[in-house]
């Protein structure tokens, strides 16, 4: 137990152990595949080099026993046909050592460099092979050999000549060495080199989007990244951020439309909405604190007016809230001659004349309900200010649909033109004659000619009022054909 516990108490008092070097790779994308590069520069280079410096090394005693060969076998046939001559002057360049030795080893015939020399190796080719290369450094006076030995004849009693020439130094060897060696330095470096400068130039686009796309805030989605020309993958990544940025940068834009449009609704809904309630509240207040003078008739037909036109002004409010957020999906076509004569027709017998001016299948993109209060809203307008005749006219103009509501009334100025689309905007005229409305009726028309991709405006009619003029896309298979002019004024 004793020993266990001394084990123990051993244990818990040995020095932490050393943390082991963590190993970290270069953290940019540049450094990585330049590294990975160096790598395979070295991996492969490398044994390449060596590989050619054995080759090297073997060629070069190829081709000296070749050369030896060569001379030896001339030596050989002239010695066969008895041409041999005491001093040999050899015909191979470089073959500096030639002899031809008897068989009882005596040198019968030498080069120059060999004379006086005993025979150059030991080496004695067999009749079964009469050709053998021979390394030797037996003589110190000469070094090193490189010979090609060869007998003469078959006999037994043939010559031997020995050819060859001073094998390389090791200095001679150690050269050829360094120039691989050398070579492949340069060539690992100049991979390292290029492989950088090429990711560097191949990567500055990069560097240059996440500059941009760091400069860019929630509250200006208006910049755009750099676009590099070509098809490769950081060009397409470029145009895919811009085109990202886009939507981002529009549905910020619908955002903050929502926003002011819930802000708009909010303030127009406290505004306009304060006065008929507080009229409400004090009329059944007067009629709390005079029941016996009030008469219940009279009070309930003017706060049921009140509420009516509470629950008007919510309608159009609300309505003006929503214009603009319904999809594009939710389009349909639509003949803008057939949708203007329904309203006419729905309004049943006017005091004042309504006459039509419509040119044929003149179809646009639309939201059906939507144009229909469009179009409504005109006719309200015009019947509140017409003297006697409204015109309702539809036709093709420079490749649009354009609806016309015209009125004899007394037209509107042209300073107070712009207003009549402000939201509560009653002009005087129309508060003098008390025709009633929310003064939601134009500012709803408006919203939803904006949303539809269209304009409403205002003129001066032919008839001495006002003209409503409605401008929209035509329908995109809708073909224009010639219409005879109509008597539109």
């Amino acid at each position: 137990m004793f020993e266990r516990e001394r084990v123990q108490s051993i244990q818990s008092t040995r020095l932490p152990s050393r943390p082991r070097p963590q190993w970290h790779a270069p953290r940019s994308i540049r450094g990585r595949i330049t590294m990975l590069i160096s790598l395979l520069a070295v991996f492969l280079l490398v044994p390449s080099g060596v590989i050619a410096g054995l080759v090297a090394h073997q060629s070069v005693g190829d081709t000296v026993w070749l050369e030896a060969r060569k001379e030896a076998s001339v030596a050989a046939a002239a010695d066969r046909v008895g041409a041999i001559t005491p001093t040999i002057r050899p015909t191979v360049p470089g073959i500096e050592f030639v002899q031809v030795v008897s068989p009882d080893h005596r040198v019968l015939s030498a080069s120059p460099a060999a004379k006086g020399l005993p025979p150059i190796s030991e080496v004695w080719p067999s009749a079964d092979d009469p050709q053998q290369d021979v390394w030797t450094c037996s003589h110190q006076r000469i070094g090193c050999v490189r010979l090609s030995a060869q007998r003469v004849t078959s006999a037994a009693d043939s010559n031997v000549v020995y050819a060859g020439r001073p094998a390389l130094s090791d200095t001679s060897m150690t050269v050829i060495d360094s120039l691989f060696a050398t070579q492949g330095t340069l060539l690992i470096f100049l991979a390292i080199a290029m492989t950088w400068k090429v990711t560097g130039r191949t990567l500055r686009p990069v560097e240059a989007i996440r500059a941009e796309l760091a400069a860019i805030n929630v509250n200006d989605l208006s910049s755009r990244v750099p676009e590099s020309s070509g098809e490769d993958e950081i060009a397409r990544l470029a145009r895919t951020i811009n085109s990202t940025l886009s939507r981002l940068e529009a549905a910020r834009l619908r955002t903050e439309e929502a926003l002011n449009q819930q802000r708009r609704f909010a303030a127009d809904a406290s505004h306009e909405l304060r006065t008929p309630v507080a009229g409400l509240r004090a009329q059944l207040e007067e009629a709390q604190l005079h029941p016996e003078d009030t008469d219940l008739d009279s009070l309930l037909h003017r706060t049921l007016s009140d509420v009516d036109r509470l629950q008007a002004i919510i309608t159009d409010l609300l309505l003006l809230a929503r214009v603009g957020s319904c999809a594009k999906e939710m389009r349909e076509r639509v003949d803008l001659s057939a949708a203007a004569r329904k309203e006419v027709a729905r309004r049943g017998q006017e005091p004042r004349h309504t006459r039509l001016v419509l040119e044929p299948d003149v179809m646009i993109d639309g939201i059906p309900t939507q144009l229909g209060r469009l179009v409504t809203n005109l006719l309200d307008n015009a019947q509140r200010h017409a003297k006697s005749t409204v015109v309702v006219g539809v036709r093709r103009v420079d490749g649009q649909a354009e609806l016309s509501v015209d009125d004899d009334g007394d037209g509107i100025a042209e300073a107070d033109r712009q207003h009549v689309f402000e939201r509560f905007t009653r002009l005087d005229a129309a508060r003098s004659r008390d025709r009633g409305g929310t003064g939601l009726g134009l500012p709803i028309a408006c919203e939803i000619a904006r949303a539809h991709g269209g304009d409403l405006a205002v003129e001066t009619s032919g008839l001495g009022g006002a003209r409503f003029v409605l401008r929209l896309g035509l329908a995109e298979t809708a073909e224009e054909t010639p219409v005879p002019a109509s008597d539109a004024p």
